[in-house]
């Protein structure tokens, strides 16, 4: 009990105090760049989220893909289809559009965007016990009628070890894509310019694309996102955020499976 008291203590003074060494980072990035005037940076980064969010909202959803392809009740795979159409235009938003303007931009590369793993390998134990701290919380909402209304969002998931495992797949490809672009592309971006207050211009459009969901989730998306950008800008890595939300979701999903009808 010690030893948990002891980390819990530990992981409550790592946010303020990560926020400062992240402060002094940024201030020493931009002594070393020599860039003491405007910094177009934030402009740019700003622009491509805004873009981004837009398109996929737009024109990457379930129901734009069945105006292009109209529901064919033969085709037992079309709402797969549909949700492959979705998860495309997450890859696309998320992680492509980013990565060509990363290399379009002047003096920026793609391996400083926290894509190491080397960060993520050295606090493991962070993640598990962030996911084991969230675990209770999702066993409780999992009994609640907005929980099984919304998960799996494949609603076939329980047909078939295929239909289950193909959705996951693309849903865990998702959460990937979406790391990338809020704690990567985002907290690396805007980092020089604003430091550890990037964190909290991101949890903006974060909490933003969870509109429609439950709103505990939604509220937690805020919290989530502070706690997941600190650790990402302070480990340099987005891995350990791809593993809490793949492991959150798939649990949530799991959970979610005895309440489908058998099909």
């Amino acid at each position: 009990m010690t030893w948990l008291w002891n980390r819990i203590v530990w992981l409550l003074k790592l946010f303020p105090t990560s926020w400062k060494q992240i402060d002094e980072e940024a201030r020493a990035e931009r002594a070393a760049s020599g860039r003491t005037g405007f910094d177009w940076r934030p402009l740019v980064i700003l622009i491509v989220v805004a873009v981004s969010l837009t398109i996929q909202e737009e024109f990457g959803q379930r129901p734009d893909f069945e105006k292009l392809f109209p529901r064919d009740f033969k085709d037992p795979y079309w709402d797969l289809k549909s949700f492959a159409w979705w998860t495309g235009f997450r890859v696309g938003g998320y992680v492509l559009m980013p990565i060509l303007v990363i290399m379009a931009m002047p003096g920026e590369r793609l391996r400083d965007y926290f894509i190491s793993f080397k960060g993520f390998f050295k606090h493991l134990w962070i993640y598990v016990a962030l996911y084991l701290a969230i675990l209770p919380a999702v066993i409780i909402a999992s009994r609640t009628d907005a929980f099984a209304h919304t998960y799996p969002f494949y609603r076939l998931a329980n047909r078939s070890t295929f239909d289950l495992m193909a959705w996951e797949a693309m849903y865990a490809l998702q959460f990937m894509s979406l790391e990338f672009f809020f704690r990567g592309f985002m907290l690396r971006g805007l980092k020089p310019a604003l430091g550890s207050q990037a964190i909290f211009v991101m949890i903006v459009p974060y909490c933003m694309i969870h509109f429609g969901k439950p709103v505990p989730e939604t509220l937690g998306a805020i919290f989530a996102g502070i706690i997941l950008g600190t650790i990402a800008m302070r480990t340099k890595s987005i891995w350990g955020g791809v593993v809490i939300h793949v492991g959150v979701a798939v649990t949530m999903d799991l959970l979610a499976l005895g309440g489908l009808p058998k099909r």
